[in-house]
């Protein structure tokens, strides 16, 4: 097929393959090459561009691998399609550069300037989306590149000048500013702590809420904190105090925004539906609003700076993230069923015992797993990491690179285990006494292979309880399972809570636990946080026995 023709491609783009989205991808990344380097006429390569617009669309949506669910590593066998994907975004944006350049030599198109303008601005950002959903460090100069797009359009005086724009889902149109300003606010959103899913949600709201922010050349009276963008550097937004001095910043200016996402949580205690203001019809109420409130910070309020300042520090941190890996080496045993007050052990539906379970999972029993202390009552980690090694409950060794009091930054070139976001993690310092319990604030591959981490700390010292979910009747009563128990702490400024498994939250929901020998109910009150395998939830003592 010759796609240095206008006319065989648009042939070629009205019987793509429909099976197979990768192929039909591969048509239309070679249709896009071939007029980039045949350079045909610039009303031609226009039609074309923008009949293939939202084929485009949906065609990338159906590409297997590239979600964004976990982070994408180098050597991943998605890779080479990622790699194609960030080259066809990169092309398309050259294209409307190259027709809007011809155009301008030849004195035609003029009334389509904006337009091409803002589709240029439009396809350079979707090279930083694709980056950042794949969990990937930006190439160098990547920033630069996405500037002169602006640069080149507030040059020409269009770059506020809406056009439509059938893939914008709620406005229909949108300029190269708000195109530009959308770029602005994806690198603002935390992109390598999302999943696939949020950061679909993201890169919309990022069109939603786009036309409410504005950039001045202004920066007068400006707070230190408030954000401001130097077009000559290879980053976004950053706070004016950090800019350097001679780079003439520009201003962003939020405020509206944060009104606008004020006006959504209200209208959302109201009942009124995300789809119904401009969310998307695939977004829940609950998912919206604690997505959106994670946003309202970063998007709205400029820069607060972070919490707790890192210091460098070096060692090394285990980390581990299965559940009964997190539970063996907080309390140094194996997770085991409490005997009740009559006396027996709790069975499984199945009718085994937890240590028959432990039999079949692990080959042998493991006798007698009890934490060794040495003589000035510290934990004997060698004795333990000796069990855990027996056991197959090994910990990943991470290189430490920053702590803060809330966490860690950490690296490693991946092994075995595979961890993904808002994850529940067990972790120990190299220094540390204790197992703590951490979440998996993001992820990001870099350029060699290696991932680094950002661990949020839990605070307060955990300890293994054993739980389950409270019934009517003592017949379907189910088997404990492993949980974990933070106590209260005046010194954290923290209230007790318990680390349930994923799904048993329910507002107003009996627990039934086993701790310290004790039999306790609890009454969940509150769900803290929330992650793919966990639930840390409030509660208030049930006095009423068992």
């Amino acid at each position: 097929m010759d796609y240095s023709n206008p006319a065989q491609c648009l042939g070629s783009l009205q019987n793509l393959p429909t099976d197979n989205p990768t192929e039909r991808f591969s048509v239309l990344a070679d249709i896009v090459a071939g007029l980039l380097t045949a350079c045909p006429l610039p009303e031609q390569h226009l039609e074309v561009l923008e009949m293939a617009r939202p084929l485009i669309d949906k065609t990338r949506a159906r590409l297997p691998g590239l979600d964004g669910n976990e982070p994408l590593p180098p050597d991943s066998r998605h890779n080479d399609l990622l790699l194609k994907v960030i080259k066809f975004w990169r092309d398309f944006s050259r294209s409307y550069a190259l027709v809007s350049a011809r155009a301008a030599e030849n004195g035609t198109l003029k009334d389509q300037r904006a337009l091409l303008a803002q589709r240029r601005m439009c396809y350079a950002g979707k090279i930083v989306s694709e980056y950042y959903r794949a969990h990937r460090v930006l190439p160098a100069d990547l920033w630069r590149q996405v500037h002169e797009c602006f640069i080149a359009a507030e040059q020409d005086g269009i770059h506020s000048i809406r056009v439509s724009d059938t893939l914008n889902a709620v406005w229909k149109a949108q300029s190269a500013l708000e195109a530009y300003i959308s770029i602005l606010l994806l690198d603002l959103a935390n992109a390598f702590g999302r999943s696939g899913q949020e950061w679909t949600w993201i890169c919309r709201w990022a069109e939603r809420f786009s036309p409410y922010c504005t950039l001045s050349p202004n920066i007068e009276g400006r707070k230190p904190t408030t954000y401001g963008l130097d077009l000559g550097a290879d980053h976004g937004l950053r706070p004016l105090g950090l800019l350097h001095k001679g780079s003439n910043p520009r201003y962003f200016d939020c405020n509206k925004l944060a009104s606008q996402i004020q006006s959504v949580f209200a209208q959302f205690k109201q009942g009124v539906s995300p789809s119904s203001l401009g969310l998307g019809d695939d977004c829940g109420v609950e998912a919206s609003a604690r997505l959106l409130l994670s946003l309202y910070r970063p998007w709205g309020l400029a820069s607060a700076g972070r919490r707790f300042p890192r210091r460098g520090s070096t060692g090394e941190v285990e980390l581990c993230a299965e559940w009964l890996t997190i539970g063996f080496h907080i309390q140094g045993k194996l997770f085991e069923q409490p005997w009740g007050n009559n006396q027996r052990t709790m069975t499984s539906s199945l009718g085994y015992t937890h240590d028959e379970l432990a039999l079949h999972a692990f080959g042998e029993r493991a006798a007698g797993v009890e934490t060794e202390l040495s003589r000035n009552g510290k934990r004997n980690f060698d004795h333990q990491h000796l069990e855990a090694e027996r056991l197959g409950l090994v910990c990943e060794q991470w290189e430490l690179l920053d702590q803060s009091v809330g966490g860690f930054r950490l690296q490693q070139r991946p092994h075995a285990e595979r961890f993904s976001h808002h994850q529940l993690v067990g972790l120990r310092p190299h220094d540390g006494e204790y197992f703590l319990l951490g979440q998996v604030s993001w992820l990001m591959y870099r350029e060699d292979g290696l991932l680094e981490a950002g661990i949020h700390v839990l605070p307060g010292l955990p300890r293994v309880i054993a739980a389950r979910q409270s019934t009517e009747s003592d017949i379907r009563r189910e088997p404990y399972s492993q949980a974990f128990m933070i106590e209260a702490s005046d010194v954290l400024q923290i209230t007790a809570s318990a680390i349930l498994p994923e799904g048993w939250y329910k507002t107003n929901g009996i627990v039934e636990v086993f701790d310290a020998g004790l039999e306790r109910r609890l009454r969940m009150t509150q769900l803290l946080l929330k992650g793919p395998n966990f639930e840390q939830v409030g509660f208030s003592e049930l006095s009423e026995p068992l």
